[in-house]
């Protein structure tokens, strides 16, 4: 049974280097996972390698939302918006634990962006590029409408707006389900594997010289293909290859700020163009916080530690002032942060929000298959694209069937059993000595795996007791120690459980305790629990102060 585990994590890395894998995939973001799930399931012996945690970069750091892509439609991206409409389908249908629908208001205020026609016709054509379903489709509303739907949107200069369904999503929890799912039907994957070098023979790559950063350890990793999904890190490899020409990468940034509700008590998600510049930004209601984002600027500096500027926390509290005057936003009142990077494709003279979201790839005379570009909501299509490539040098047939594949924690019955679902696993943590705001929380996040959550909640007394830790939070990290290679306290306050972002005093109360039952189970060394302890203390200090450095930034290599 194939395991990913954190403490297989080595065993794992061995296994790889023993064998010439079918393909090789460097990077661990939602394309890298979407590849690598699409060419296990056509029986390519596939491995997969992460600089960093799984959806450490880009993948956890994006607005969370599988969403049809309206603003594509400003730039005539009519196939883009076709294509990630009937993504986000497929993909509430597989992962409905980690996608849920949420209806979108857009507000049209006097000499914004979008006209009372414009927006009409804009949502409507979207409707039909998108495939929406019949009881999802536009709305308008007038300036009471509106208003009803969320009272704090601006009075002064409303003319009325539409409102229309996006889908929000987990982005690191979707990611974690895609690569679940390829390690279960085979797939090798590690995370905290750095990809240093290539191997050739006659020219050809024919294996990636990889550290664990974790161990210090070395290996070379020898595949028939590989592929780099790297994301930011595209060009870095594409250099190491000696194949960087034409087209190349252009980061921008985008960041997010999260306000306790008891201050921007946000009912509705509404999408809203500034006052500044005519950028639109979301703000979406999530589990008591309301978060809102983005910007959207060229980016040039460390990839690994993307940070909020001054002038990026400014914009988004004058954005949400303008259009939510009475919420009176300050730097004071922003709870928690992220800043992530957006790999996009260079076109000469675009404005950072003007670049198009279209995917690319690259084929290097050395035989190295890079892909960059592409949204969240776009990710199988990705996928399908590089491993139709991929399995034709290689001999293969087969099909892409992953519009098929429930993911893993999916097995719910479909998006229109889900609530029922959702009814009978509440039942079963109250049951289990959990309320019912914990057991609907830990189901919704885990979906179908919420039953190995509870077993193990069910037979950890003993070690709640040595741990001091609460029953579920130890169940949960069990899971992510067993389950989804949680290898560092950060992996699971971030990636696993989006607590840093979203319950960030929870990370505060538990970090010491579950650095300690971590670092007994994997047996780290004093240096390596004080290292671990202190990149999280970075990671808190960036989410809490974004602007403000520290003196000595921790990392984990």
């Amino acid at each position: 049974m194939p395991t990913f585990a954190s403490k297989e994590r080595e065993t794992i890395l061995e296994d790889m280097s023993k064998k010439t894998l079918d393909l090789l995939v460097i990077g661990g973001g939602i394309t890298g996972a979407g590849i690598a799930l699409d060419a296990q399931v056509r029986g390519l012996d596939t491995g997969l390698i992460e600089m960093q945690d799984f959806a450490a970069g880009t993948s956890s750091r994006s607005t969370k939302l599988v969403h049809g892509g309206l603003r594509y439609l400003k730039q005539f991206e009519v196939k883009l918006v076709a294509e990630v409409g009937k993504e986000r389908a497929i993909v509430y249908e597989n992962a409905p634990h980690v996608t849920t629908p949420e209806w979108m208001l857009l507000p049209m205020i006097k000499g914004g962006t979008f006209g009372k026609f414009s927006t009409s016709i804009g949502l409507k054509v979207y409707d039909f590029l998108a495939g929406v379903r019949k009881h999802e489709r536009r709305k308008m509303l007038n300036k009471n409408g509106v208003l009803q739907k969320e009272p704090l949107v601006r009075k002064n200069g409303l003319k009325g707006g539409g409102i229309y369904v996006e889908y929000r999503t987990d982005d690191a929890r979707l990611t974690l389900e895609v690569m679940k799912e390829a390690v279960t039907r085979g797939t090798k994957a590690t995370n905290y594997t750095k990809a240093e070098g290539f191997i050739y023979k006659n020219g050809k790559v024919v294996a990636v010289k990889v550290r664990d950063l974790l161990s210090g350890k070395k290996y070379e990793i020898y595949a028939k293909k590989i592929v780099n999904a790297a994301g930011p890190w595209v060009d870095t490899l594409r250099e190491e290859d000696g194949s960087k020409k034409g087209k190349y990468l252009h980061l921008t940034k985008g960041v997010h700020l999260v306000i306790d509700q008891s201050r921007f008590p946000l009912k509705q998600a509404v999408y809203f163009d500034t006052e500044k510049d005519g950028r639109m930004v979301f703000a979406i209601p999530r589990d008591g916080k309301t978060y809102v984002g983005t910007t959207d600027t060229f980016y040039n500096e460390d990839i690994t530690h993307p940070r909020m500027t001054e002038e990026d926390r400014s914009y988004i509290i004058n954005a949400v002032n303008y259009m939510f005057p009475s919420v009176k936003l300050t730097a004071k009142d922003i709870e928690s942060s992220w800043a992530g990077l957006r790999p996009l494709i260079h076109e000469e003279g675009k404005s950072a929000s003007e670049i198009s979201r279209k995917d690319e790839i690259f084929i290097s005379d050395t035989g190295l298959i890079s892909i960059a570009g592409g949204k969240l909501t776009g990710y199988r299509k990705m996928a399908e694209r590089i491993v139709d490539l991929v399995a034709k040098e290689l001999g293969n047939q087969k099909p892409c069937t992953t519009a098929e594949i429930k993911l893993s924690g999916g097995n719910v019955g479909g998006s229109v059993q889900f609530e029922s679902f959702i009814e009978k696993k509440v039942a079963e943590g109250v049951a289990l000595g959990l309320n019912k705001t914990e057991a609907k929380r830990v189901t919704k996040l885990y979906g179908s795996n919420v039953d190995k959550v509870f077993s193990l909640l069910k037979n950890n007394r003993e070690e709640v007791k040595k741990s001091q830790l609460p029953p579920l939070l130890l169940a949960q990290l069990q899971y992510g120690m067993e389950e989804e290679m949680v290898s560092t306290p950060t992996d699971f306050f971030n990636r696993r459980t989006s607590a840093l972002f979203f319950n960030i005093q929870w990370v505060e109360e538990w970090k010491g305790l579950v650095t300690d039952y971590m670092a007994k189970k994997l047996r780290w060394s004093k240096e390596e629990k004080e290292r671990h302890l202190a990149y999280l203390a970075t990671e808190l200090h960036y989410a809490k102060n974004p602007i403000d450095p520290l003196k000595a930034q921790s990392k984990v290599s």
